[in-house]
């Protein structure tokens, strides 16, 4: 038993099942962390549900730090493993090495996923408990196993980086990033003005408002290289189109992060050229991604003209004055990120062999086909192939 345990520990990432191991383990070392400090906290107390010095506050910020220092650690494990030692090597080739504001960012956003996560679930269960409270004991062992499971699910998030686990984690903090800022505003009627007065007053409404906006836009830049990076480029036209998506994305990413820096109060105009800069690079984007990659699914670009589509339709309701700007800017919002959580998993197939890429091009040109090599191997007419 020591002995496998040593094992884990100097070879986290051999393969698939010893990541698992190592992530059962770090959670059963925050548990029995965490069980007793907390019980040292709680001693002597009754603790609401939710609300002020709760029971789900506590969890919320303790989950939130384990989250932030189990994801470096995620990410450190994934950076000193070998090749020989797991074949998600192959992943820091297919899509590219993480940058340090990258992870900085990215361990960020699973903090706030949990702390707000926690918090809401407890403010649900106090709707359903009503003017329960929870004694030291039963609080601490609540505490470590809430921590627990957040070790566990972050280090696993972590060290199985992908496309897809990325889009998750964007969509999951933007959600919980708008919810949390939305219950939290001090001023009830917000919504009568534009979605952007939530970043206007000096609450934590605000602050939660505009840092999501600030980390989100940090997101997508990382999106930007970082999945972009297993679009196929057999040729160099399609190497430079895949660049040039990429550089779309980021600055979305850049001008998404700006209408946070600039609350729309103090900075208007800077605000509302981030905004609507934002706007204008989807749009060409939207319009011009099958000419810069050519593998993107058709059922992909027919999703983004509808969603062109959609954002015109909107524009002439506000201007008509059937819809107020927040309802516009919540529409155009969800369909501008849900498209870019999705074209995480559209990009194109990594393994579609590129014979195909060639033979597809062939035929949106109307010529036949056409002998030659593909990556160097030599065609069915070579003496060579065996």
């Amino acid at each position: 038993m020591s002995t496998s345990i040593t094992k884990l520990l100097r070879h986290p990432a051999a393969n698939a099942q010893s990541l698992e191991s190592a992530a059962l383990l770090i959670g059963a070392l925050v548990f029995v962390v965490t069980a007793p400090l907390s019980w040292l906290i709680y001693r002597g107390q009754d603790l609401p549900i939710s609300g002020e010095g709760s029971l789900g506050q506590m969890i919320g910020i303790t989950s939130a730090v384990v989250a932030l220092v189990v994801f470096v650690v995620g990410r450190r494990v994934v950076a000193t493993r070998s090749a020989a030692e797991s074949r998600l090597a192959t992943d820091t080739a297919r899509y590219g090495r993480l940058r340090w504001f990258d992870i900085a960012a990215l361990a960020i956003a699973h903090a706030v996923i949990a702390l707000l996560g926690w918090i809401g679930l407890a403010t649900v269960l106090s709707l359903s408990f009503v003017d329960a409270v929870v004694f030291a004991v039963p609080a601490a062992a609540l505490t470590a196993v809430a921590t627990a499971i957040t070790a566990y699910a972050v280090f696993l998030s972590s060290v199985h980086l992908s496309p897809m686990v990325l889009s998750l984690v964007l969509a999951v903090f933007l959600v919980v990033g708008a919810l949390a800022s939305m219950l939290s505003a001090s001023d009830p009627h917000w919504w009568m003005k534009n979605l952007s007065s939530l970043g206007m007053t000096d609450d934590i409404s605000a602050l939660a408002f505009n840092l999501t906006l600030i980390i989100a836009g940090v997101l997508v830049t990382t999106i930007a290289h970082y999945a972009v990076s297993s679009v196929p480029s057999p040729t160099p036209e399609a190497a430079r189109g895949r660049r040039t998506v990429a550089v779309f994305l980021a600055v979305i990413g850049v001008l998404l992060a700006c209408v946070g820096v600039f609350p729309v109060d103090e900075f208007l105009t800077a605000h509302n050229i981030s905004a609507t800069g934002m706007a204008i690079v989807f749009t060409v984007l939207v319009l011009s991604l099958h000419r810069f990659i050519p593998t993107t699914p058709r059922v992909f670009l027919l999703l983004g003209y509808v969603y062109l589509g959609v954002i015109v339709v909107m524009a002439v309701f506000f201007i008509s004055g059937y819809y107020n700007l927040t309802a516009v800017e919540l529409v155009v919002a969800v369909l501008v990120f849900s498209w870019v959580i999705v074209f995480l998993r559209n990009p194109g197939d990594p393994e579609q062999p590129r014979a195909a890429i060639v033979d597809e091009r062939e035929h949106d040109l109307g010529e036949g086909p056409v002998d030659r090599a593909v990556d160097g191997a030599p065609d069915a007419g070579s003496p060579l192939r065996s």
